[in-house]
C-alpha cells in the first residue's frame, strides 16, 4: 500500500496513534463538544472539553484497528440515524453476496450522510463497510480529515493544475480502487464531483474512465475491467434535504452571476447540517452488480444512471413539488399515475400528501422567493428522471456541482 500513501486511508498501525492525536487535540473536541451540548460548549467550554476527552478515551482509546473502531462508531452512528430521521428502509442487498467487495455508484445529495447510510446498512445486515471517496476540498480542515482518513475513507484529488499532474493522480486512483476490489475491499464513490443540487443524478463518464485508466496495459478490454469491478448503482433518496435552502441559494446566484464563490467554512457547515438536519424518510437502493458491461465509459455511465433512475425511491414531497413546479407537461399528475408508473413510487395516503404539502409549503416561506424555484426543481427532478427512465425517448441532462 505504500505507493498509494498519497490518498489512501490509515491502516491498523496507524489507527492507535490517529486517534491519540484527536483526543488531544481541542480542535476536535470542541468540535464534538458542539456537537453533543452546543449551549454547555458556550458557556463553560473548557469544562465540557475537558469531559469530552475524558469520554472519548474512555470509549476508543484502547482501540487500534479499523475495524474494531468502525463498530464502536457504528453504535453512535445508529443513534444519529434515529435521531434525524423517521425511518431508513433499503432494498436489493439481498441481491449482493456479502464475501465479495463491490464498486458502489452512489448518486450524492449529502457530503457525509450518503456513504455514512450506506455503510451503516451494510454493517447492519452483516456486510463488511466501504472506502469512502471524498474530494481533497474537504481536506482542509485539519481535524476533519484525520476523522475520515480514520474512518476508511482515500482522496481524490481535485486540485492539480497541470494535465500531468491531473494523469499521474487519476491512474494512482483507478489503482487504489482496483488494488482495493481485488483486494477483497469494497469502494463507495459518488457517481459524479459534488452533489446534485437540483436533483439531477447523472453519472460522468470520466469517473468511469478512470476507473479503466490503470488497467489499459493489462490486457483487459473496457468491458472485462468493468464486470471485475462488480459496480453496484445506489440510489439514495431524501424526503427532506436538511441544506436544500442553502443549496437552492447556490444555484440561483450561479444562474443570476455566472459563478458561485463558498464562504470559508462552509464545506464544514453543511457538514454539519447535513448530520444533524432531519431528512425524514430516507431509502437506499442497491442495484444488482452489473455483469455485462458495455464496452465504452458512455454507454456504462448511462446504464448506471437508468438503474439509479428507475430504482430510486419516490417520496410524497417529490410528487407535491412537482406538482408544484409544473416542469413537466403532465403538471397535474395524480399520485395513482405516478405510482402506476414508476415502481419505486409509495402509495400515499391522502394525509401524507397533505403533510407534505404543508412541510413543503413552510419551506418555501422560510427562504427568499428569488430561491423557491430551484428549492421546488431539487425535490421535482427524481419525478422526471424516474418516469422518463421508462421512456427511452425522453431526454434531460444533469447540471454540475
Amino acid at each position: 500500500m505504500q505507493e498509494f500513501d498519497a490518498i489512501r486511508p490509515y491502516s491498523d498501525e496507524e489507527t492507535g496513534s490517529a486517534i491519540k492525536r484527536l483526543v488531544n487535540d481541542p480542535e476536535f473536541l470542541d468540535m464534538i463538544a458542539r456537537f453533543k451540548s452546543p449551549t454547555l460548549a458556550r458557556w463553560a467550554p473548557g469544562v465540557l472539553r475537558l469531559w469530552i476527552r475524558r469520554w472519548l478515551v474512555k470509549n476508543f482509546g484502547h482501540l487500534k484497528r479499523v475495524d474494531d473502531l468502525q463498530a464502536k462508531v457504528s453504535e453512535y452512528v445508529g443513534e444519529l440515524v434515529e435521531h434525524t430521521t423517521t425511518r431508513v428502509t433499503q432494498s436489493g442487498l439481498e441481491n449482493l453476496d456479502k464475501h465479495t467487495a463491490h464498486l458502489f455508484i452512489s448518486n450524492h445529495r449529502d457530503i457525509v450522510f450518503d456513504p455514512m447510510v450506506v455503510n451503516h446498512l451494510l454493517f447492519a445486515n452483516g456486510f463488511n463497510t466501504t472506502r469512502i471517496a471524498i474530494g481533497d476540498n474537504l481536506l482542509a480542515n485539519r481535524v476533519f480529515a484525520e476523522m475520515m482518513r480514520l474512518n476508511k475513507s482515500f482522496v481524490v484529488r481535485r486540485s492539480m493544475t497541470s494535465p500531468r499532474e491531473m494523469r499521474d493522480a487519476y491512474i494512482m486512483l483507478s489503482s487504489f480502487i482496483n488494488h482495493s476490489i481485488d483486494t477483497n475491499h469494497s469502494i463507495w464513490i459518488a457517481q459524479r464531483e459534488g452533489r446534485a443540487k437540483d436533483g439531477l443524478d447523472f453519472t460522468d463518464p470520466a469517473i468511469i474512465k478512470m476507473f479503466y485508466m490503470s488497467k489499459k496495459k493489462s490486457g483487459l478490454d473496457f468491458a472485462e475491467a468493468m464486470n471485475r469491478l462488480h459496480i453496484v448503482p445506489v440510489s439514495i433518496a431524501y424526503e427532506y434535504d436538511p441544506c436544500d435552502a442553502d443549496k437552492a441559494r447556490e444555484l440561483e446566484t450561479r444562474a443570476r452571476t455566472g459563478s458561485y464563490t463558498k464562504a470559508s467554512g462552509e464545506d464544514t457547515e453543511q457538514i454539519m447540517k447535513g448530520l444533524t438536519g432531519f431528512k425524514g424518510h430516507v431509502h437506499v437502493h442497491f442495484g444488482a452488480p452489473i455483469a455485462d458491461s458495455p464496452g465504452n465509459a458512455k454507454d456504462l455511465a448511462a446504464r448506471i444512471d437508468r438503474e439509479m433512475h428507475a430504482n430510486y425511491h419516490l417520496h410524497a414531497s417529490n410528487l407535491v413539488a412537482y406538482r408544484q413546479r409544473g416542469i413537466h407537461p403532465d403538471a397535474h399528475t395524480t399520485p395513482d399515475t405516478v405510482s402506476d408508473s414508476v415502481v419505486t413510487a409509495e402509495t400515499w395516503s391522502p394525509a401524507e400528501l397533505e403533510a407534505a404539502e404543508a412541510e413543503m409549503e413552510r419551506r418555501l416561506e422560510s427562504c427568499d422567493e428569488a430561491i423557491r424555484p430551484y428549492l421546488l426543481d431539487m425535490y421535482a427532478n427524481p419525478v422526471v428522471t424516474a418516469l422518463q427512465a421508462n421512456d427511452p425517448e425522453a431526454n434531460i441532462t444533469g447540471t454540475d456541482d
